[in-house]
């Protein structure tokens, strides 16, 4: 096998107005709607890392344990959506939190250079607004 590129990444929503309102009303992002309910973009730029991320990490990342909180659903994704420098992470945080989000955590940089803050959206996946100085 010879995967050439990620063709696509999508979530799976029990409530595709509550998914709605955070991708594209909150994060801007320009979706089409098709008549069957389903959301989609082929101008989003694509995808510059792949990984698989233990639960353990993700939950040292988020909440500086590594048991993840029993009171949040597990989640099964993490998309990160870049912006254009360290700064305007806490920017965007700081807007999501206006509109209502609950941030896992505000804006911080990793050891690796990252500045990245993060939310649960509501089907659970982490979604991080992030700036990775080597991806510029």
């Amino acid at each position: 096998m010879d995967v050439q590129f990620i063709t696509s990444v999508a979530v799976i929503t029990a409530d595709p107005n509550v998914s709605r309102r955070l991708y594209v009303d909150a994060l801007g992002l320009a979706l089409t709607a098709e008549g069957d309910g389903y959301l989609h973009s082929e101008n989003i730029e694509g995808c510059k890392s792949f990984g698989i991320w233990p639960l353990t990490q993700a939950a040292q990342a988020c909440f500086g344990t590594p048991t993840w909180p029993v009171e949040r659903p597990v989640p099964q994704t993490s998309i990160e959506f870049e912006v254009a420098d360290a700064e305007t992470v806490q920017v965007a945080a700081d807007e999501l939190r206006e509109k209502g989000y609950t941030l896992l955590h505000d804006a911080r940089t990793e050891p690796w250079g990252q500045t990245v803050a993060r939310l649960q959206s509501s089907e659970g996946a982490i979604i991080g607004i992030s700036y990775v100085p080597s991806m510029h």
